[in-house]
């Protein structure tokens, strides 16, 4: 219940107009426009993350390329990031997911969505779509529960990075050099 409430303060700041996150990293700056309106308990966690400081270990970490994916029968293309793949203490519980046949955002490319293993367990990883990936939504065939990702909002800025991550050296998906985000802000007033 408390969570709903937090939720619904949280949001109720964004009912006019949809929140842009700004994150930078060397590479250049990516803006994300959410929106809370479609998936508004998904939104709420991030700028959870976002307000609290809780990303001030985020970093991309993960590269999903055609040719890295010799295991899976679909094949997808996305960048990975958040707070990493082991127990973080700034990391929030779990929220309920979201799925794209609820809140319509269709993983098209840019679209960032939360990384889960099952339905109900995303919490602080992301990842960011390149090029559409319809596999990644409710029904689709990536994970066999077919419930998808909860998508959430889109790159507004900086595909161009987004792209130059995905194209770094990695091993078994993984970055061989991790990728950092020095900053995870709100976009207000230009900044």
């Amino acid at each position: 219940m408390l969570n709903k409430i937090l939720a619904l303060n949280i949001l109720s700041l964004y009912l006019v107009q949809n929140p842009i996150v700004k994150m930078v990293t060397d590479l250049g700056i990516i803006e994300i426009e959410l929106y809370p309106k479609q998936a508004p308990i998904t939104v709420s966690n991030f700028l959870k993350y976002v307000e609290e400081n809780r990303y001030q270990d985020f970093h991309f970490y993960r590269v999903v390329q055609i040719n890295n994916q010799s295991v899976n029968d679909v094949i997808i293309e996305v960048i990975q990031g958040g707070l990493g793949l082991e127990k973080h203490p700034l990391e929030l519980p779990p929220i309920i997911h979201e799925t794209t046949d609820k809140t319509g955002i269709k993983h098209e490319d840019g679209i960032i969505s939360m990384a889960r293993l099952e339905p109900g367990t995303a919490s602080s990883e992301i990842f960011i779509c390149i090029g559409s990936q319809p596999e990644l939504d409710f029904d689709g065939k990536r994970n066999p529960d077919g419930q998808g990702f909860a998508a959430f909002g889109k790159v507004i800025l900086g595909m161009d990075v987004v792209h130059k991550i995905q194209m770094l050296p990695e091993k078994g998906q993984m970055l061989k050099t991790i990728v950092p985000v020095h900053q995870v802000k709100i976009k207000k007033n230009g900044f």
